[in-house]
């Protein structure tokens, strides 16, 4: 299968909000909750703006011209891990394409870029378990391990 990644412009603002709207829904309708509030014209906006102040990035998958995976990145930095760290926020390939490589060409893509900007590690969190289990267990396979916790959150 021949995937061509590659890094997103502030052009590409629709095919990632696309992409993240799908999560989105995913999660929502695996746990049956409403856990983001998240609309495309806004999540369009947001994204192309976050962009272009180069505080927000992503590398897109395409099968035959099609976007089918998207990878968003941020950096942060932590003295636990050494300084710089690669975030990521949102993670997903269309289903069709699931174990089928595209997951671990995508992440290999992230880490490759990672290295290449001086980070010490990559740090995301799952959707909620159990229902993605699945998820877990594909991270763990390319190289992530848990270091404890939950994501937790407060809306300012």
């Amino acid at each position: 299968m021949n995937i061509i990644f590659k890094i997103a412009t502030e052009k590409d603002a629709e095919i990632i909000g696309d992409l993240v709207i799908k999560l989105t829904e995913e999660i929502c309708t695996k746990t049956n909750a409403k856990h983001f509030d998240i609309d495309l014209p806004g999540t369009i906006k947001r994204c192309r703006d976050l962009i272009h102040d180069k505080n927000y990035g992503a590398i897109i998958g395409y099968f035959s011209n099609k976007p089918i995976a998207v990878s968003t990145f941020t950096e942060s930095y932590a003295l636990y891990a050494g300084g710089k760290v690669g975030i990521i926020p949102e993670f997903y390939v269309d289903p069709e394409f699931r174990s089928s490589g595209v997951g671990e060409s995508l992440l290999s893509q992230i880490k490759d870029y990672g290295r290449n900007n001086g980070w010490s590690c990559i740090e995301l969190c799952t959707p909620p378990l159990p229902e993605f289990e699945r998820t877990l267990l594909f991270y763990h396979k390319n190289g992530l391990v848990p270091v404890g916790g939950r994501k937790m959150r407060q809306y300012l």
